[in-house]
């Protein structure tokens, strides 16, 4: 089990960065119960390793006036391995795109999308994403309301899963 791989403290930091990330490493090493210097080791080891990818404001995208949140299923011509990655790079240049997924069953890929109004995300629809070489199908929905949104990992469920199997 990879989480296994962290120790008790390494899964803390992670847990309580996730929670907020804005803290100083001084509160971090306080909340975890370790001095600030080992703490910062840690964190940086934590970062080199890739457990963590990177520090993020949690914007609200309606706020900023991107009314319309789109999930697209889109169905490729070809699952070949070169043209999964292709369709991969595509959708890393399109700004409305904000998640990428590629899927077991019958889609290939479900994106999340955002967009200021459904005219730009029409445009992008018709222009760019049914036009993209090697897309067979897109079926769309769009999002009424969310009612959870909550990026990360569970770490209670981790830590439960590591008391059973110690």
């Amino acid at each position: 089990m990879a989480g296994s791989k962290l120790d008790p403290i390494d899964r803390k930091i992670l847990a309580e960065l996730q929670a907020d990330g804005r803290m100083t490493n001084v509160e971090l090493a306080k909340r975890v119960g370790i001095s600030a210097p080992p703490c910062l080791r840690r964190m940086r080891t934590l970062e080199e390793s890739g457990y963590i990818r990177g520090y993020h404001a949690q914007v609200d995208s309606r706020e900023l006036g991107f009314e319309v949140q789109v999930f697209a299923m889109v169905g490729l011509e070809s699952q070949a391995e070169a043209d999964l990655s292709a369709f991969e790079q595509k959708c890393r240049g399109w700004p409305l795109v904000r998640e990428c997924h590629m899927l077991n069953g019958e889609v290939d890929f479900v994106l999340k999308c955002v967009a200021p109004d459904l005219a730009t995300f029409h445009g992008f629809l018709i222009s760019e994403l049914t036009a993209a070489e090697n897309v067979a199908s897109v079926k769309t929905s769009l999002v009424i309301r969310s009612a959870k949104e909550e990026p990360g990992v569970p770490f209670e469920v981790l830590e439960e899963r590591l008391s059973k199997s110690a």
